[in-house]
């Protein structure tokens, strides 16, 4: 669907917000045929760079500036916004010579920049230009120069920045999300600055909630065994040969299924289910929590080459993970 298909009987409010839509989604597509060299050599900069990377703007473009800020300090890379009139007046004492400064602005001619682009002209510190013009003060002063295409403007009068800003803000995340993969940024590392909320509950692991296993001998009693069960109130126990292999489990279901007077002077392995269900600790607690609901079951043994612990489906539903 384009601009020129919207058909002009439909709902004027409708017409209006997918002309915008479309306007920028055809801008963003613009701007991944923009990207050349000087992206890549941006990514390798901001790659081995020893401090932190700077992000300025002002006005809309310094919202947009503190959202890329946002993403790249939460993606691995130590990242803060520096207001460019703050910076005017002391801030710049943030910035040292192995930061790297990434500045907004779509004119490239905005004054307030002007302190901080000297200031990084006369320290040595790299600068990134994100801009829509090539013959800018600002792209001129760069050490490398990102250009966004000209585009129009989705205001009707052209003035207030809405394309333009979405460009910026999708090539923030190109260069974030590139820096990840550079970087080789996995999901342990991820949930290491998203501890909390709902995504840090999805990447918690099974080790982070596993608790000591109830384990008992193969030969023991079944007296013994459901003293243990009990003491551990995890519903079940674990089946053991005499190196420590896990053979079986019993459950308390199980324990209905064998009751008879004799079965306490039964031995455990007579008793057991000889398929255990077991997940190794580095499988997310989610997973954990989709084999529990999909076998019907509520406890799966920890386990690599030895058995580690056990992880319960109470344990996932006590952190959140639903």
């Amino acid at each position: 669907m384009t601009i020129a298909s919207i058909k002009t009987s439909e709902n004027p409010i409708l017409a209006e917000a997918r002309r915008v839509l479309l306007l920028e989604s055809d801008a963003l597509k613009m701007v991944s045929h923009f990207l050349d060299v000087s992206f890549a050599h941006t990514i390798d900069l901001l790659k081995d760079i020893k401090g932190r990377i700077i992000l300025t703007g002002m006005g809309k473009s310094g919202h947009i500036a503190k959202k890329i800020a946002a993403t790249l300090a939460s993606t691995g890379n130590a990242s803060y916004f520096v207001h460019p009139s703050e910076a005017s007046h002391g801030d710049l004492g943030m910035i040292t010579n192995e930061d790297a400064v990434v500045a907004l602005s779509y004119s490239g001619e905005t004054i307030e920049l002007s302190n901080i682009i000297a200031y990084t002209k006369r320290y040595s510190v790299p600068l990134i230009a994100i801009t829509g013009s090539k013959e800018s003060a600002l792209s001129q002063s760069a050490t490398y120069a990102l250009i966004l295409p000209k585009v129009e403007e989705a205001c009707p009068h052209g003035l207030a920045p809405t394309t333009s800003t979405t460009m910026m803000l999708a090539l923030g995340d190109a260069i974030a999300i590139t820096l990840m993969a550079q970087k080789n940024f996995t999901a342990d590392h991820f949930r290491v600055f998203h501890p909390g909320g709902a995504l840090g509950k999805k990447l918690i692991k099974v080790r982070d909630l596993m608790e000591e296993a109830p384990l008992v001998e193969e030969n023991i009693l079944m007296q013994e065994a459901i003293l243990v069960m009990t003491q551990k109130r995890k519903g079940c126990v674990g089946i053991i040969n005499n190196i420590g292999q896990l053979k079986g489990i019993i459950t308390d279901g199980d324990l209905r299924r064998h009751l008879s007077p004799d079965l306490l002077n039964q031995k455990a392995n007579l008793i057991m289910n000889p398929n255990p269900r077991v997940i190794k600790p580095d499988v997310l607690a989610v997973e954990a929590l989709k084999i529990m609901n999909d076998s019907k079951i509520t406890s799966l043994f920890v386990a690599e080459s030895k058995i580690l612990g056990i992880i319960h489906i109470h344990d996932c539903l006590k952190a959140g993970i639903a």
